[in-house]
């Protein structure tokens, strides 16, 4: 998360757990709520991690973003999601950040 937060993001939540599934990170990018699924991989030899996000996950994500949303009365509020992918290269992290990688329809 660090990573996103020096890039201005404030964030809100870790680990978001609710019945309906899980989101790795709520944060905001001024007053757009943004759901950040992180993917880590070792190597890319099998794609990159943002490829991972299959339409399931994507709902079980959009699922889940409805929930905190209901809990924390914000409804209205504009969001976004986004997927960083962490591939370990040379034993430094390289990091893909795809912003707005899908939407609510999912």
């Amino acid at each position: 998360m660090a990573h996103l937060q020096r890039h201005g993001l404030k964030l809100l939540r870790r680990n978001f757990r609710c019945r309906q599934g899980e989101i790795d990170a709520v944060m905001s990018d001024g007053a757009v709520l943004v759901f950040v699924e992180v993917r880590f991989r070792r190597n890319d030899r099998y794609g990159a991690g943002f490829e991972t996000v299959t339409r399931i996950k994507q709902r079980r994500i959009i699922t889940a973003a409805r929930a905190y949303l209901a809990r924390h009365r914000a409804g209205n509020a504009t969001c976004r999601f986004d997927v960083v992918s962490v591939t370990k290269r040379n034993c430094a992290p390289e990091f893909m950040w795809v912003r707005n990688a899908f939407d609510q329809v999912g």
